[in-house]
């Protein structure tokens, strides 16, 4: 990061940066249950949600876009004082902070929207970056299902439900 990174709320026009990073991580099939062939139509469809879900992003002046995150309750009616959240680093700038900086944001925000909890139904157990920085932001695992994610590489793996109070 060359400049000072802002964390804001997407616009429309970003969509081409955020669709960058979503096919460049999405792709891989080791961290998301999305097809890694998912066309980028699709992709918009299930990241540029409407209201009250918000899409959020790291910005730096010099280098554009950096990571993005989708914030929405966890579900409909009577679950929705829960929130759920899925972020995405733009992979050649995975550990410098980039994450955590968006993250924080995203639970801040969480907070003030009013949900009373934050949970994660689908982290991939060998993620350990995201397991990591998850529990170093409070969250728990509350559950495991079992072989629950075909990974590309390594075959079937758990995935990990994660929640923390607000």
């Amino acid at each position: 990061m060359n400049g000072v990174p802002a964390v804001r709320l997407a616009q429309p026009d970003d969509w081409p940066a955020i669709w960058s990073i979503w096919h460049a991580v999405v792709r891989t099939g080791d961290t998301y249950v999305w097809l890694p062939s998912t066309s980028e139509r699709d992709a918009r469809s299930v990241w540029m949600l409407p209201p009250p879900a918000e899409v959020w992003v790291v910005d730096d002046a010099v280098d554009g876009l950096l990571a993005t995150a989708l914030l929405k309750p966890n579900q409909a009616g009577l679950g929705d004082h829960v929130a759920n959240a899925g972020f995405m680093v733009d992979p050649e700038r995975n550990g410098r902070g980039v994450g955590r900086l968006l993250a924080e944001a995203v639970i801040a925000r969480a907070r003030e929207l009013g949900y009373e909890a934050m949970q994660y139904n689908a982290v991939v157990s060998t993620n350990e970056r995201a397991v990591a920085l998850w529990r170093s932001l409070g969250f728990d695992v509350v559950g495991t299902i079992p072989l629950g994610f075909r990974h590309a590489t390594l075959g079937p793996v758990d995935l990990l439900i994660m929640h923390r109070p607000l």
